[in-house]
């Protein structure tokens, strides 16, 4: 029988739909896999590899499974990205916590110290509980660094921005008392924000607690396009546990929210006293919905931002992100 010839049309087609997809799988230069069919089955050793002080990106795929072991991106191990197969399948977890004798920035599962590092896919966890105190799952203390579709699993200071200029795309953070906290330049944008259940001893649950201590410091943290919410568990004991959206962690403390949707189960104050003059810091809402939105009950040094005002904190103006972020992570560079 006589072989048909593809059209030649056709065959272009297909030639370009091949490559095309080829060219959105980036090439990973080490597999981690917990299994063995990969070249590492640790991330830091996997990390260990890695060249220093590079200025080329280096690919590292992270295979499904739950890698219990605390990992260090040290400072010379720069544009490391960790590529997971999905927030629930690819877990990195860990257990260190105030608790059980470890200082804050002891007992972080990944603490990030490397310029340029990019996650995607991946869960960041500790799992020490609402009694154990300080347990960060991640600590971030890296210019340039982004996350794109992760989950921050973790009670009370789970996700650490500690300094740096940083980004977060579509994650999920989950945490207990001041689970968003530091002294970055962050911004995250279109993500889930969950307050969960503490310990019983605890009736305050705050979400963000920034910690900028000086006026002329350009640091802040600015939730945009984000849902906060209350889990289950918590809606059972709110009001006798009260949720704010943050406190002041030290002297000019600087927290935006921005066009995101939240929870009813916010106290209607919305922000909480703790360290540090009221007078000086900097919290502010804009252009929020929700029935946790209603801004008629907010304390007094509460802000109620305009256009003009929080034009100053998009990822443009405040990450210069339109110059750094890989175009393969989305984001909104101006106003929602």
């Amino acid at each position: 029988m006589q072989r048909k010839e593809m059209p030649l049309g056709l065959l272009a087609l297909l030639t370009t739909l091949f490559w095309g997809l080829e060219s959105q799988i980036p090439p990973f230069n080490t597999t981690v896999a917990l299994d063995g069919s990969g070249d590492f089955k640790s991330i830091t050793e996997a990390l260990q590899s890695a060249p220093d002080n590079s200025e080329r990106r280096y690919n590292i795929k992270i295979k499904e499974g739950i890698y219990n072991e605390n990992v260090i991106v040290h400072k010379n191990k720069t544009n490391i990205t960790f590529i997971g197969e999905g927030m629930d399948r690819t877990i990195i977890t860990g257990s260190k916590s105030n608790g059980t004798g470890f200082k804050t920035n002891e007992t972080a599962t990944v603490d990030i110290r490397g310029y340029g590092f990019i996650a995607q896919d991946i869960t960041f966890q500790n799992t020490a509980g609402p009694s154990m105190h300080q347990a960060v799952a991640t600590s971030i203390s890296a210019d340039h660094a982004a996350f794109y579709r992760c989950k921050f699993d973790g009670y009370q200071d789970t996700l650490y921005t500690k300094e740096g200029v940083q980004f977060f795309r579509d994650c999920d953070v989950y945490g207990t008392v001041d689970f968003i906290f530091g002294d970055a330049k962050v911004i995250l944008q279109n993500c889930n924000i969950y307050a969960r259940r503490p310990d019983d001893l605890q009736n305050v649950v705050a979400i963000t607690a920034q910690e900028r201590n000086y006026k002329d410091e350009d640091t802040a943290i600015v939730l945009q396009g984000c849902t906060i919410n209350v889990t289950q568990d918590l809606r059972e004991r709110v009001p006798k546990v009260q949720v704010f959206l943050g406190r002041p962690w030290k002297n000019h403390s600087r927290t935006i929210i921005m066009s995101s949707c939240l929870d009813g189960f916010i106290d209607p104050e919305g922000w909480v006293e703790w360290n540090g003059n009221i007078e000086d810091i900097y919290f502010g809402e804009y252009n929020n919905i929700g029935p946790g939105a209603n801004i008629t009950g907010r304390v007094k040094w509460a802000r109620i931002l305009s256009e003009n005002d929080v034009s100053n904190f998009t990822v443009r103006n405040f990450l210069n992100g339109h110059e750094w972020i890989p175009a393969e992570i989305p984001n909104a560079l101006d106003l929602l």
